[in-house]
């Protein structure tokens, strides 16, 4: 299609029409520009920072897919959570909410808040797609980044949402400037750019690397890359003019010129630590000597006993294990692994003595031994330095040229990085250098023993490392296909088990259910389903609840401004898009109601507002039915409507006028000599009416109803002469009038409570135990539609069932609580108590081996990964139990303290690693 170059309609002849744009014409526009520039990337393209609250409400404004569990689940981000129902255009363009100091700094250097993430926070678009909606909605201020190709093995398209910051201390007068490079850029250009900023002959400038300490390496070569030079967020760096004399830099700096003399440092902390490093602060960093008050120790530079060869084994002096790693700019998910793994007792073990001959350098899926020699070197340090705080810049260059999805200065994840980590260093160390190829063989009928042992033996004969040796287990996998019964096994290795936090997980929902065909009065019901459930769950425990009939089906439905806003008709819908304040109904409906019409009854009461306004308010719930195929009339109308009103019908009805409240239908004594006459005893609605749509029931009484629109527009009176007309949906209002109202008690349809109203005493924080997690990750269930399994009997993709049982455990056992649950727009955190043993935690009866009973499958818990906080802004740690003692420290980026093996069960555990325990250690452990 055309585009247009403004927000205008383009017309045939050529000319632009004065129209705005439609909300489908921008969709549409957007779409094309978008799919333009995804096909047509390249390194140095312009992409656009854009705030995630403006954009979702330009995407809600024309109709673009939006996962509406993001905006309704508990932890959407403010931005999001307050959209409201009615869709407006949205005002100009605010990215006011992702910029530090907006009012002090030009458009050109604008600073990011380091805590953003993509997703929640802000959201990327191409040049071409910034400029369209900025010609429409202006506002800003614009964020431009540049994309750039990263990774070394496998090149990844990355926009550089936050440039590299360097801190350029200018020796003739201690002056300092900041200046913020793309991380690609050279040393070449930096100099340029220094030498221009100074106004310096650039052969007369010598910059120099101070994040070690003063002058601790000169930036020489100018072919190098920043990243390469492996200069870090907020370092510092010297300038000098050559042929002057050494300057000393910054009175913080040790002249030992000690790899940690200059430390960026986070403000004291207490226990519980939500702060994301010192780039985190406030966007400030504090410097500081890093001594710790109290029982933490400090990570100031002290000389070791330690000593080791570039491959020898190290000799041991003082206690190693004890060092702090320093964080580089939203790197505690790397330290808070790092710890975990630096504190496995067989990989300490392994890596402390000469490994370089099992390095594999020609495997073609590892990282020609680079990964597993930076790791080695990283380990050796930390348990070598004492209690110095070590700064692994290497190894984030490294995993920056590997792993691109780890490189820059964003918040990642810490299992994510576990993941990449464990399978990197096995094929590095992998100790088959030529991978025979192996014919997979199905298990054809033969017992689960021998087959597992071949799958296993192959597996070996391909992989064969330190990582399979302890971290490596086997799990059998059974599916089934729901049509001709086929049932496939296989085993398969694992390195980490991902359990799912169990559906016990809660939450009570409120919901109303209806009599569509008037059979009863409306009755809420609060039912228990799974707060990361489905619209299915919902409506099975609601059939259950109300005793649905087998020949009924429940119509749910969300009431918003006392009309139908929308219906819950897609099953597989989360239920986490359904808000506690919100109001939910249920209509009981006939199963076989193919063909007929739906009716939909709303409510006006005249009194309060004329029926020609516009912004008339309805009353009350609606109502739902279907119509039989014979309805043709207005009469059969009006006895569809008397139907379902029925059930609010009153018994007793005061011919003076009064009348008594009624309670779920029964009626209470009336007093005084008033004639009462039973409603049923009176001429019935629909039975006679007159032209103008009065009844006669002793007395005139006006009851009136109109067809409106989906719009609520367009309201056509049901007279007499009214003709149904063919359709799929038929929208009533209906006026009460005081003398109907006192025919039936409206307040069943005013009254209905919302999903959940909260107490006003806070729920206690809810648990499982790690057994329950286990057991919901073993469970039997279906396969997503998404997931379909292909059936070699059947010849068909078909949505089998499978079972997944223990059958093989590791030594040491990785396991990771699935806290977090993705989707579009948003990274959703399940804070829930996991209950998980520290000592003894037995799994022989999960696992299915017969002949495993040698070894044993109890196991001891040695360190956690912990994540703090929200998203975005939340902040990862580490608890890991010292080798060679009984005693546990809390690894907090550089700052190390022991803490009470009671107090290492949180809400924060993430990752948790349990090592088996030696059955003569057991027996010893007992005695």
């Amino acid at each position: 299609m055309t585009i247009a170059d403004s927000g205008h309609h383009m017309m045939e002849n050529g000319g632009v029409s004065c129209l705005p744009l439609t909300p489908s014409q921008e969709k549409q526009i957007i779409a094309d520009l978008m799919a333009k520039a995804n096909s047509n990337l390249k390194e140095g393209n312009l992409f656009f920072v854009v705030s995630a609250r403006w954009y979702v409400a330009w995407q809600r404004y024309v109709g673009d897919d939006i996962d509406e569990d993001s905006l309704a689940h508990h932890s959407i981000p403010a931005q999001a959570a307050d959209l409201p129902k009615r869709i407006d255009k949205p005002g100009p363009i605010d990215n006011s909410d992702l910029v530090v100091n907006l009012k002090d700094e030009e458009s050109d250097h604008l600073e990011l808040i380091r805590s953003l993430e993509e997703g929640p926070d802000y959201v990327l678009v191409p040049e071409e797609v910034w400029n369209k909606l900025f010609d429409w909605y202006k506002g800003g201020p614009p964020l431009p980044r540049k994309l750039i190709l990263q990774g070394e093995m496998k090149k990844n398209f990355i926009v550089e949402v936050y440039p590299l910051c360097l801190k350029l201390t200018d020796s003739r007068d201690n002056s300092r400037t900041v200046v913020r490079f793309s991380r690609k850029a050279s040393v070449r250009e930096l100099y340029e750019r220094v030498s221009s900023l100074k106004a310096l002959e650039q052969n007369k400038v010598s910059l120099w690397d101070c994040f070690d300490g003063p002058k601790s390496s000169e930036l020489k070569n100018l072919d190098q890359t920043l990243e390469e030079a492996n200069l870090q967020m907020d370092q510092d760096i010297l300038l000098e003019l050559r042929g002057e004399e050494d300057v000393s830099f910054g009175p913080t700096c040790d002249s030992t010129g000690n790899e940690l003399a200059l430390v960026t440092m986070e403000p004291t902390r207490s226990s519980l630590t939500i702060a994301g490093g010192p780039t985190l602060s406030n966007g400030s960093t504090s410097y500081s000597s890093n001594l710790y008050s109290g029982s933490a120790f400090s990570s100031s530079i002290a000389d070791t006993d330690y000593s080791y060869d570039s491959f020898g084994s190290v000799r041991k002096g003082e206690r190693g294990g004890l060092a702090g790693l320093q964080n580089l700019g939203n790197t505690c998910f790397m330290n808070s692994a790092l710890q975990c793994l630096v504190h496995t007792s067989p990989l300490v073990e392994y890596f402390l003595q000469d490994y370089t001959d099992e390095i594999n350098k020609q495997n073609p899926l590892g990282m020609h031994g680079e990964l597993a020699l930076a790791f080695g070197e990283l380990l050796r340090k930390l348990w070598s330095s004492g209690r110095t705080t070590l700064a692994p810049r290497i190894f984030k260059g490294k995993l920056a040229r590997f792993a691109p999805q780890f490189s820059g200065y964003n918040q990642h994840d810490s299992q994510e990085l576990l993941a990449f980590l464990l399978d990197g260093l096995h094929e590095d160390l992998n100790r088959v250098k030529q991978k025979p190829y192996i014919e997979m063989k199905d298990s054809d009928g033969r017992p689960d023993e021998e087959y597992a042992a071949e799958c296993w033996h192959n597996h070996k004969a391909r992989n064969d490392s330190i990582i399979v040796d302890i971290c490596q287990g086997q799990y059998k996998s059974t599916l089934v296909c729901p049509v001709c019964n086929k049932i496939s096994v296989t085993f398969d290795p694992f390195m980490y088990l991902t359990l799912p936090l169990p559906s016990s997980i809660t939450r009570t929902m409120t919901v109303t259910v209806f009599y569509g065909d008037g059979s009863g009065l409306p009755m809420p019901y609060t039912v228990t389903v799974s707060k990361h459930g489905l619209c299915r769950d919902l409506g099975l425990a609601l059939s259950a609840a109300c005793c649905l009939r087998s020949d009924e089906s429940l119509l749910l439905a969300e009431v918003y401004e006392h009309k139908i806003y929308k219906y819950l008709d897609t099953p597989s819908a989360a239920l986490s898009s359904i808000k506690d304040d919100e109001y939910i109904v249920g209509y009981r409906v006939a199963k076989k109601r193919v063909g007929v019409m739906r009716l939909e009854i709303l409510h006006q009461f005249p009194e309060r507002a004329m029926l020609d306004n516009p912004k008339v308010k309805y009353c009350g719930t609606p109502l739902v039915t279907y119509l039989a195929d014979e309805i043709e009339t207005a009469a059969d109308i009006y006895s569809a409507v008397k139907c379902v009103l029925s059930p609010l019908r009153r018994k007793c009805l005061s011919l003076s006028g009064a009348h008594t409240e009624h309670k779920h239908g029964s009626a209470s004594e009336a007093g005084g000599d008033e004639t009462m006459v039973t409603c049923d005893s009176l001429s019935g609605i629909g039975d006679g009416f007159m032209s103008n749509g009065e009844e006669v029931l002793g007395r005139e009484t006006t009851f009136l109803l109109f067809v409106i629109d989906e719009r609520g527009c367009n309201a056509e009176q049901v007279d007499e002469d009214y003709i149904v007309k063919p359709g799929q949906c038929l929208r009533l209002v209906l006026h009460w009038t005081k003398n109907v109202a006192e025919l039936y008690n409206f307040s069943f349809l005013e009254d209905i409570p919302v999903v959940y109203k909260s107490a006003a005493k806070r729920p206690q924080p809810e648990s499982v135990s790690l057994f329950s997690c286990l057991e919901a990750f073993l469970k039997e269930e279906p396969l997503g539609p998404d997931d379909m399994w292909y059936c070699p009997r059947c010849k068909e993709h078909r949505q089998a069932t499978k079972k997944l049982d223990l059958w093989r455990l590791p030594e040491i056992l990785v396991i990771h609580l699935k806290r977090f649950s993705y989707n579009r727009y948003l990274k959703i955190k399940l804070d829930t108590l996991v209950s998980f043993p520290v000592h003894n935690l037995d799994l022989s009866k999960y696992v299915k081996c017969k002949d495993a009973h040698t070894l044993s499958h109890v196991y001891e818990l040695f360190a956690i990964s912990n994540h703090y906080g929200g998203l975005g802004g939340g902040h990862y740690s580490a608890y890991a139990k010292l080798i060679d003692e009984n005693r546990w420290y809390h690894f907090d980026d550089s700052h190390v303290s022991p803490v009470a093996e009671d107090d290492i069960k949180t809400n924060a555990a993430y990752v948790l690693f349990y090592q088996r325990v030696r059955v003569r250690e057991r027996e010893n452990r007992n005695s």
